[in-house]
């Protein structure tokens, strides 16, 4: 329920304004998904082989949608970028332990036991939020922030790592996990160095 008037002034600044049109949508999960969606239609037999083929409609729309977006009245993507974050988690720490970095110091005649760096470091908010942003992911996202003219201090690298990890669970619970998988491999490890 809503009510037909406000109680709080209107704040000072200008009005944020989030995307509501399916064609700026549909760009950013074709260049999100990218060649993966290719290699998954022919193994799944869609019809379409970009990255907007891959979600159904109502997905895609959830999949970018944070809580703070319409007070959480409509759906919001945390449930998806739980298992999201899970499966970058587990394809980050294979990644790591299939090349795992070399010793600091190799003249020593027994080198120490090669620790691996945690999957933190790899996958900060930060680094998935400016490759977000690469992929325009920031120009789509459905979230209210507490300040339009500081959107940095409002969250926005965690919200937009948050909505990352929620296109990864949205593919893997509509695709399967080996399409989520790849996604992540190709077109999230890959960019950010971690191979």
């Amino acid at each position: 329920m809503r009510m037909p008037f406000g109680l709080r002034p209107k704040p000072l600044g200008p009005v944020w304004r989030v995307n509501d049109k399916q064609e700026p949508l549909d760009e950013m999960y074709d260049r999100l998904i990218g060649r993966v969606g290719e290699s998954a239609a022919k193994e799944q037999g869609l019809k379409g082989s970009r990255g907007r083929d891959m979600l159904a409609e109502d997905v895609k729309w959830l999949a970018i949608t944070h809580k703070s977006f319409d007070h959480g009245r409509q759906g919001f993507n945390d449930r998806l970028a739980f298992l999201g974050k899970r499966i970058l988690d587990l394809q980050t720490s294979l990644a790591l332990l299939r090349h795992p970095p070399s010793p600091a110091n190799p003249t020593t005649a027994t080198p120490p036991a090669p620790t691996l760096p945690p999957t933190y470091l790899h996958l900060s908010p930060p680094r998935i939020a400016a490759l977000a942003q690469t992929y325009g992911l920031d120009k789509v996202v459905r979230w209210k922030p507490k300040k339009a003219v500081n959107l940095k201090g409002s969250g926005l690298e965690t919200v937009l790592a948050h909505t990352v990890c929620s296109v990864i669970g949205a593919l893997a619970l509509q695709r399967g996990g080996e399409v989520a998988a790849r996604v992540v491999r190709e077109r999230v490890l890959g960019p950010l160095g971690v191979k």
